[in-house]
């Protein structure tokens, strides 16, 4: 089976997801800030919301995906194993002594339990020296608690590492070095288990920084990329050169975002919750812009611009305007619940879709433009800066029935 998604509003058909695990347990007030979490999340009741999460998404017909299955049983596959092991050792922090002990510790471990250390990490007492295994001088001087293998608990954002463009897949270069081993295994997952056989690539992460957080299909031929802390100005030029190159779309609006935390990806400010309609962050929906960008008559892609953004887009997608659902009520409600992720919402069909319950008022919002909203809770789920939409990868859409 290979995946199909051309549209943010589709009626979705299959997700992959992760199911917070002991890496989140690894996260501490020493290291939360450098693994990208806000706060320290209880991990009970954050896999008890994620599992309310996935059991909606499947009570609307929705087959879920786990990545932590998926990836133990793709390293079952001996090259899938050998591309994995080699990567997390493929550092000079180690040192030749306690690379080669670690090794032989991976090389011990059954798929599930390798697995679980790929996304949970390694820590420094978890690699015991044993008989003709010393650690080294590395191992004798490092903390008691540092990893040998970082943990990555922004796994759980499985949106971020791949996207699905129609019948092809982008594995994305992420820009935060606390995440960037992240593709590694979703990379595999594509390329080696019996799924996803046969599945194009449409990106591979040694290429310019682009992340799925910023990157929306407005409609089918139409992509929204947002430009800023995560994605690249040369990540979106290269992932436009490729889409126009494969024939999967005619426009591309590249859209600068602040560089800040509460904008790290356009998905923060705006989502689609209809084929003609969008929950948007009101303190930017008057002045983000938008640089058209299509393919010039040797297939480069050629910008014009800037233009604001709604109207750039509503052009591309062939529509007389975009309905705009404000975020909150007021200028404090709406900051507060942009926050709180109140613009990432996961559409599961036009006018349905996931939300925090936190947002009171963006969800109100939504109810009144007649948007039917499932609500569910993230106190936890959200330490991480990550709504349902960040916390999904669409794999399969439904064509819309107007296609």
């Amino acid at each position: 089976m290979t995946g199909h998604v051309d549209s943010e509003v589709s009626p979705l058909r299959t997700v992959l997801l992760h199911r917070p695990g002991p890496e989140l347990a690894r996260l501490t007030p020493r290291n939360n800030d450098s693994l990208l979490f806000d706060a320290i999340p209880w991990v009970g009741r954050a896999q008890e919301e994620h599992d309310a999460f996935a059991a909606a998404l499947r009570e609307r017909g929705v087959e879920v995906l786990y990545l932590g299955e998926l990836l133990a049983e793709t390293l079952a596959v001996p090259e899938a194993r050998a591309v994995l092991t080699a990567d997390v050792l493929d550092t000079p922090r180690l040192g030749d002594t306690l690379r080669e002990r670690v090794a032989a510790h991976l090389a011990d471990l059954g798929p599930p339990e390798l697995a679980r250390v790929l996304m949970a990490g390694l820590a420094h007492e978890e690699v015991k020296p044993g008989p003709g295994r010393p650690g080294g001088l590395v191992y004798q001087l490092m903390d008691s608690h540092d990893f040998v293998i970082d943990p990555l608990p922004n796994l759980l954002f499985t949106r971020d590492s791949s996207v699905w463009i129609r019948d092809r897949v982008a594995v994305t270069s992420l820009a935060m070095p606390a995440r960037r081993r992240e593709t590694t295994l979703t990379g595999a997952i594509y390329r080696h288990h019996p799924r996803f056989a046969g599945t194009q690539l449409l990106y591979t992460p040694e290429l310019e920084h682009v992340e799925g957080g910023d990157v929306l299909l407005l409609a089918p031929g139409v992509l929204a990329v947002g430009v800023g802390e995560r994605t690249t100005p040369a990540g979106a030029e290269r992932l436009a050169h490729r889409v126009f190159a494969a024939g999967l779309a005619h426009t591309i609006l590249a859209v600068p975002i602040a560089q800040e935390r509460a904008t790290m990806h356009l998905d923060t400010v705006c989502t689609m919750v209809d084929v003609d309609a969008v929950v948007m962050y009101p303190n930017v929906a008057d002045t983000l812009r938008a640089y058209p960008v299509t393919a010039g008559p040797d297939g480069a892609p050629e910008a014009t611009g800037p233009q604001p953004f709604l109207a750039a887009a509503a052009a591309a997608m062939g529509i007389d305007r975009l309905r705009v659902i404000d975020t909150g009520l007021d200028p404090v409600t709406a900051e507060r619940e942009q926050w709180d992720d109140g613009n990432n919402t996961l559409a599961l069909a036009p006018r349905l879709c996931v939300a925090y319950e936190r947002n009171v008022e963006t969800n109100a919002q939504l109810e009144r433009a007649g948007i039917e909203v499932i609500a569910i809770s993230g106190s936890e789920l959200g330490s991480g800066r990550g709504g349902p939409r960040c916390m999904s990868c669409p794999i399969t859409r439904a064509p819309l029935a107007t296609e």
